[in-house]
């Protein structure tokens, strides 16, 4: 295992994976608590399978871009440390399943060779940046924003204020007022505009979906672009301190913006602003890397004798703002494909366009920059990888989650219910082939990973009981969720709750409807004019449950009888002292700032000092049995049952103490005497804790 070291030339890399396979062998001789080793292996993109002994490696590709380089790397990994099959996510990811976890440093150092990361994929972090997949050659773009959202991916790439967030972070750049982004979903979204001959964006701020969407609120309509990394870090800082911490289901940033409203977070948000590193952050577009096109002389072909072909250019074929080219959608059954396809594709592409692939929000592959006299060529390639169905982004291109197929999470089967209802559009309604209008997403559980509840046809994976106490798999059906463009958008209604195997069924009343009164208009504007209850009522019968067959209880892509359960997660280890453990860990963020401030990084040690002296509040707030939800709330209530008690004494409140981080710019000097104090707290309160346990 120590081979990997060797290949790995940024140092700052190879001490992150070395860490890594540091923990790892800790946590297995139960020296870390297994709370405490998730929230690092989840940093490091590294998921608990449902299935025990292996883990989920979720591989991050910013913005879904991936060289003819990079794809091959990742089949190599895939091919030696997981099944050669790879799944692509709604977040332009890449997921690859059944690997041991000892193999994780040595399959992330591989990855790095080709500057493909782990980090922070997983976990309470900023996780993958997400745009347009046709940023860069949208005819309606205003600029490309490619290189907006890789400015964004770097600078806070391990920048500790979006470390050990209370939940996860999310950000999308939308190339066009389309808002094919899906910036009203976003904790942050950004919708490239134009004002004035200057370049910015319109910002939507604390969307989200799971088991309660909240539709973003504007926070700017246009913010110039040097100001969106500056902006950017004030958020997270704020979510960082304020944002729940202890309660998962409430711990998103759309939860604290319903709590304390828009112009109580703006008011933290300038009263933030003088300890932002930045106030301004240019990003140099210009230096964007121009896309490296192939030579084509070699592989003209006249005409093509298909008939398939023009249906495929008519749906899989997007014009370019770049004259003489297009992109070829591929539409990829559930984001699942393999090494081989895999392989023979970034050969084509790296010999023939431009040496790259975007993965789309819909969990599918757009190949840029194809000469328009080369599509007979491609389509032949293409369809030698049976890469060549019809129908990219169109109404049989379901999104599912991989569901209980691998996710810890999964409540019943979205992967087997997609195959069904593809299967039964392409044979029963070919008309929505080609349709663009009706968008169909699938989630195993109420997490929204399939993005159920933003779609025209929604269904969420669920369980049923009947009187006798049997249960069964389920679908919520959700209808009327949308996107309308430039931030705006609708969530879906939840509507009626049948057994799974009922699921075509369902559909099939709804297009049957939609067929008949829908007017020519879209679903959405058929679903407004029609309303809810007009959906309960064709669709109520579906959801009795007194009739239910023996199939009835077999999940879809199942043959055994349906059982509700969580998948088995890892195991815990032996019992540790958490106080110790906190103690531990506000020591490591002390060696962290010390290192930052040893790199003129005055920022980064500050903010590692300050979680550092809230984590050794926490300890002892730990001890005494006392909530600790928030940053905010660990200060305060320290105070209150430490300070102001004289348990421990301070020149000054420890809220004063802590809080000068957001008070102070962030300076040599400054980070200097804020790192002193942070040593000076974590060795007064263990002195505390020591001297508590002695009297015991």
């Amino acid at each position: 295992m120590q081979s990997f070291r060797t290949e790995i030339e940024n140092p700052i890399v190879e001490k992150d994976i070395i860490e890594l396979e540091k923990k790892i062998h800790q946590y297995q001789k139960g020296k870390i608590d297994g709370e405490k080793f998730r929230s690092l292996r989840l940093a490091r993109g590294v998921y608990g399978q449902r299935q025990p002994g292996v883990q989920m490696v979720r591989i991050k590709l910013p913005y879904g871009k991936v060289t003819s380089n990079q794809l091959e790397r990742i089949c190599d990994v895939a091919d030696e440390y997981s099944t050669g099959r790879l799944h692509i996510t709604t977040r332009q990811d890449i997921q690859i399943h059944y690997v041991d976890l000892e193999r994780t440093p040595e399959l992330w150092a591989q990855l790095e060779r080709d500057n493909v990361t782990l980090r922070e994929a997983c976990g309470n972090t900023v996780r993958n940046v997400t745009a347009s997949e046709t940023a860069g050659i949208d005819k309606n773009e205003p600029f490309d924003v490619s290189p907006y959202a890789d400015a964004v991916f770097k600078y806070f790439l391990r920048n500790p204020i979006g470390q050990e967030m209370g939940r996860k972070f999310k950000v999308s750049f939308s190339a066009t007022d389309a808002d094919t982004g899906l910036s009203y979903m976003h904790d942050l979204g950004f919708i490239a505009k134009i004002q004035n001959g200057e370049r910015g964006f319109k910002v939507m701020l604390a969307g989200g979906l799971g088991s309660q969407p909240r539709h973003a609120d504007e926070l700017y309509s246009f913010l110039h672009a040097d100001k969106i990394i500056p902006l950017m870090e004030s958020v997270i800082r704020i979510f960082d301190r304020y944002g729940e911490r202890k309660g998962r289901a409430k711990a998103r940033l759309k939860f604290l913006l319903k709590k304390i409203g828009l112009e109580d977070f703006r008011a933290l948000l300038d009263a933030e602003q003088l300890a932002i590193p930045h106030q301004s952050y240019p990003i140099d577009f210009k230096s964007y890397p121009n896309p490296k096109l192939a030579n084509f002389s070699n592989v003209f072909i006249k005409t093509i004798k298909d008939e398939n072909y023009e249906s495929w250019k008519l749906t899989n074929v997007v014009q370019q703002k770049q004259e003489g080219y297009v992109a070829i959608g591929i539409k990829v059954l559930l984001g699942d494909f393999y090494t081989d396809k895999a392989r023979e594709l970034a050969k084509l592409v790296r010999e023939h366009a431009a040496g790259e692939i975007r993965l789309s929000l819909r969990q599918n592959i757009l190949i840029p920059y194809v000469k328009k006299e080369l599509l007979p060529f491609f389509y032949i390639q293409l369809k030698k990888l049976d890469f060549v169905q019809v129908g990219y982004n169109r109404a049989s291109d379901i999104t599912a989650c991989p569901g209980t197929d691998t996710c810890n999470l999964g409540i019943a089967s979205s992967t087997g219910i997609a195959k069904e209802l593809e299967r039964m559009i392409k044979v029963e309604y070919p008309q929505f082939i080609s349709n663009p209008d009706v968008v169909i997403k699938i989630s195993g559980c109420m997490n929204s990973c399939g993005q159920h509840s933003m779609a025209n046809i929604g269904f969420q994976g669920m369980s049923i009981r009947t009187k006798d106490k049997l249960v069964a798999p389920a679908l919520q059906v959700l209808l009327g969720g949308g996107n309308f463009g430039d931030g705006n958008g609708k969530f879906a209604d939840k509507v009626v709750k049948i057994p799974s195997k009922r699921g075509p069924q369902a559909l099939r009343l709804i297009l049957d409807d939609f067929i008949a009164n829908g007017k020519g208009e879209s679903f959405a504007a058929y679903y407004a004019e029609k309303g809810e209850r007009y959906f309960y009522d064709f669709l109520k019968p579906l959801s009795n449950v007194e009739n239910l067959i023996a199939e009835d209880f077999i999940d879809w892509g199942n043959a055994e009888k349906y059982k509700k359960e969580i998948g088995i997660g890892e195991c815990a280890g032996v019992i540790v002292d958490l106080v110790a453990t906190l103690f531990f860990e506000s020591q490591e963020k002390i060696v962290k700032a010390e290192e930052a401030l040893q790199q003129g990084q005055w920022a980064g040690s500050i903010y590692y000092a300050y979680q550092s002296m809230v984590n050794s509040a926490k300890a002892l707030l730990t001890a005494e049995k006392t909530k600790t939800n928030t940053h905010a709330g660990i200060i305060k209530d320290f105070d209150k049952l430490f300070v102001e008690t004289d348990r421990i004494v301070l020149p000054d409140s420890f809220e004063s103490l802590v809080l000068q981080m957001n008070k102070t710019a962030p300076t040599g000097s400054f980070a200097t005497l804020y790192l002193e104090s942070a040593k000076q707290i974590l060795q007064k309160f263990e002195a505390y804790r020591e001297l508590e346990l002695l009297e015991v």
